[in-house]
């Protein structure tokens, strides 16, 4: 098992840096931040870009990696964020992970865009299918139902031949948690992350993260693909915050295991409001991290 953290892009950097620092010396494997305009669980707090955000913790670690929590279509084309994506890639020394998902519609809100959940999954569906490609090819032609290249130019792109470069692209962790996004997870990610579905109980919504997690060993089986998915949950998608305390987060991470997740993925303690916990809490568990895996 491995272990990740998000730390919200709530704080100034000076009051960050610390964070993503401990994050490294804790012994977590990997460390994210949101990618959103707004994020509706603190629509009143500060927030920072992501990719700045990573960009500057990758000065303050050397081995972590780190990852959007998730990138989407809702203010971002395919073409100038490959190129963030390169760029964030080799500054990190081919740390980064890219997780990608949907989205909400709070951010498209923002500006002046409404879009259905059908839209919006035929939207991601095009969005990957372009990011990969660019990841891999020069000269792209693409002209689709959302996104449209013209000749677009992608070096250094595959051709990249640096020895941190990450071959044949950034991987993708793609979150899906319904039938047509497993699929694309099955197609086109290294990764699958998942918050759950469902259940106002936290059995029900074991039981909802057992189900996704079933139907996507269906989806691999006829997927034909080279190497399975890494699996990552979200302990947080549920409703109780995994770092309540040490024996819980243990817990979970046990119960994760057991369903085939590969990775598991908590949250950094805040004072109040979403993710209310304890400093202490993390202290233990990370304590403990060599005995969980």
């Amino acid at each position: 098992m491995r272990f990740g953290i998000v730390i919200l892009p709530e704080h100034r950097w000076a009051d960050a840096a610390p964070l993503w620092r401990r994050a490294e010396e804790y012994g977590f494997d990997h460390a994210w931040t949101y990618d959103h305009l707004v994020w509706a669980g603190l629509p009143d707090s500060s927030w920072f870009g992501a990719l700045p955000t990573l960009t500057a913790a990758a000065g303050v670690t050397s081995g972590i990696r780190l990852g959007t929590f998730v990138s989407s279509p809702n203010y971002r084309h395919p073409y100038p964020f490959v190129r963030d994506l390169l760029a964030l890639d080799d500054i990190c020394g081919g740390r980064l992970v890219c997780g990608l998902g949907t989205g909400g519609d709070l951010d498209s809100g923002i500006l002046g865009e409404q879009w259905s959940v059908k839209e919006r999954v035929a939207r991601f569906q095009e969005f990957v299918e372009l990011l990969d490609r660019l990841l891999r090819e020069d000269h792209v032609h693409h002209v689709g139902t959302y996104y449209r290249t013209v000749d677009a130019r992608t070096l250094p792109g595959s051709t990249w031949m640096s020895d941190t470069a990450q071959r044949p692209r950034v991987p993708f962790v793609v979150a899906a948690n319904g039938p047509r996004a497993l699929r694309l997870a099955a197609a086109f990610g290294q990764g699958w992350v998942t918050y759950g579905r469902g259940g106002e109980s936290f059995e029900d919504w074991w039981g909802g993260v057992s189900q996704l997690s079933r139907q996507l060993d269906d989806i691999e089986a006829g997927a034909g693909r080279d190497a399975p998915l890494d699996r990552y949950l979200s302990l947080d998608g549920g409703p109780r915050f995994s770092l309540e305390s040490a024996e819980l987060f243990e817990e979970m991470t046990g119960r994760a295991a057991e369903l085939g997740f590969t990775d598991v993925v908590t949250h950094w303690p805040r004072r109040d409001g979403p993710y209310a916990g304890r400093a202490e809490v993390l202290d233990e568990v990370a304590s403990r991290l060599p005995g969980l895996a």
